[in-house]
């Protein structure tokens, strides 16, 4: 018999608690060793409790350690940039000798307004308005087969982002933080930059959905330049640091004294880990986004505006252990060219590309290239079609193109791809994937594989069944590899 007292806290038990401290919590222990025998992923969750975004090894030695996406919001057109169709020039004004099947009503073949030439000792032809990036083309890998699933943006962005065109499942850069941990725990493992507010399906896009709440990515409003803007309360007016770490271990030992009682609450460990962020990035944030540290010679080499500026904010988040940030373009003017699209696409290159290719010089000088992931891409193309006026579109113009979801270019560099090459091709007028086609599923498992992962295996159990990127598909693109 006990000589204690009963605690308080122990008069009231919730449902959970009396299912595990009755018969029925043996089940939980040895369904819970039963996982640690398959190795499944909520073992993984298990050992790294108490520090979920500590570094973690992947499943077999990796090419890349850290990623930068690029996402250019809206679906830039593939004929426009990356994938030179010379039929084009053709057939420009004449019907295409085969159906389109669009979103919209499409009328002739349209020819891109732009001069494409050969870059680098690969000879790969590149848009002018990427004539930055395409200095660096013989560290790229252009996957001219693309191809998704439907031809609207908000099922797209999620496919590319998520996996899954309508369901909330977890952004590929939770994946990335959950399987990898984090290098630096005074900043978050996954940001999110995106100037001017949110995207299309908003905060969706990185999202960690059933991941617990400590992999959702950090979004930062790259449009503020100054520290208190950019991240909202980054500092303590009222308090010191000491005070402030003094009131934090009190809270923690609080928060922890109700966790013990709670097995593992993912809300509650989520809040716990965020106060700790929270402290730490008081320390680094306000070092990392200020760019003005850097040399001015590099400012120089990125160029101005706010496109540069977050490009190379993201080189020194990497530099500093973040492992998966996501460089928003297009949010508020997207690449969604229904009209007008030798204007609007050359200026929203023109805001871009110097940046881009001063990023992939600057990684390589560096010595950071070899094991940076850097991935360019939309959510699809664009047709090789003009688009015909429809009510409320693109105001009676006839100079623009339409959703493509059959066929459009992505680009990685660095991180273990084989650069200077092409990959796959669109048909002769570049409307539909037509050699080796690489749907969304396969890049994001050629993606994970590069960063040391099998795809199949990086799962978390989730209402009742283990859930990956990938759903059920998917397949590595081994020529991709170096």
């Amino acid at each position: 018999m006990s000589h204690h007292g009963p605690r308080p806290e122990h008069l009231a038990l919730t449902r959970r608690e009396l299912l595990t401290r009755c018969g029925m919590g043996m089940g939980a222990l040895g369904l819970g060793a039963l996982f640690g025998e398959l190795g499944l992923s909520s073992a993984r969750a298990e050992v790294n409790a108490a520090s979920p975004l500590a570094p973690k090894a992947p499943h077999f030695a990796a090419k890349a350690k850290r990623v930068i996406h690029i996402f250019l919001n809206g679906g830039p057109s593939h004929v426009d940039t990356f994938d030179p169709k010379p039929s084009l020039d053709k057939f420009h004004g004449k019907t295409l000798p085969y159906e389109l099947r669009t979103e919209r009503r499409t009328g002739t073949a349209f020819r891109s307004p732009y001069k494409f030439q050969p870059y680098g000792k690969s000879g790969i032809e590149v848009s002018e308005i990427f004539a930055k990036t395409a200095e660096s083309i013989d560290d790229i890998c252009v996957i001219r087969s693309m191809h998704a699933d439907v031809p609207n943006h908000e099922p797209s962005l999620m496919l590319l982002n998520c996996g899954d065109a309508r369901l909330p499942r977890p952004s590929m850069g939770s994946w990335v933080t959950y399987g990898l941990g984090t290098e630096n725990q005074n900043l978050p493992g996954f940001i999110a930059m995106c100037p001017g507010g949110y995207p299309i399906q908003e905060s969706q896009n990185w999202q960690c959905a059933f991941l617990p709440g400590v992999f959702q990515g950090t979004y930062i409003n790259t449009a503020e330049t100054r520290i208190e803007r950019l991240i909202e309360h980054i500092s303590n007016k009222q308090m010191a640091l000491p005070e402030q770490r003094a009131q934090l271990d009190f809270l923690q030992q609080l928060n922890q004294r109700h966790a013990a009682a709670r097995a593992r609450e993912a809300q509650l460990e989520a809040r716990i880990q965020s106060f700790e962020l929270a402290y730490g990035m008081q320390m680094e944030a306000a070092d990392a986004f200020d760019i003005s540290k850097e040399p001015a010679h590099i400012r120089a080499m990125y160029g101005e505006g706010t496109q540069a500026r977050q490009i190379l904010t993201a080189r020194r988040l990497i530099e500093r252990g973040v492992r998966f940030v996501q460089v928003w373009h297009g949010a508020g003017q997207p690449w969604d060219s229904h009209d007008d699209i030798e204007v609007n696409h050359r200026r929203l290159a023109k805001e871009c590309d110097q940046a881009i290719g001063a990023l992939l010089k600057d990684l390589k000088q560096r010595g950071l290239l070899d094991d940076t992931l850097v991935i360019w891409c939309g959510e699809f193309g664009r047709t090789p079609t003009v688009e015909l006026p429809t009510p409320g579109s693109n105001a009676g113009k006839i100079n623009g193109r339409d959703h493509n979801h059959h066929g459009f270019t992505t680009w990685l560099a660095g991180g273990g791809v084989k650069g200077g090459t092409v990959y796959g091709a669109t048909d002769e007028f570049g409307f539909k994937a037509e050699v080796n086609p690489v749907h969304v599923h396969d890049l994001q498992a050629t993606i994970l594989h590069l960063l040391g992962f099998d795809h199949e295996r990086l799962t978390f159990r989730h209402a009742g069944r283990d859930f990956r990127l990938t759903d059920i598909h998917g397949n590595v693109v081994r020529d991709l590899l170096a």
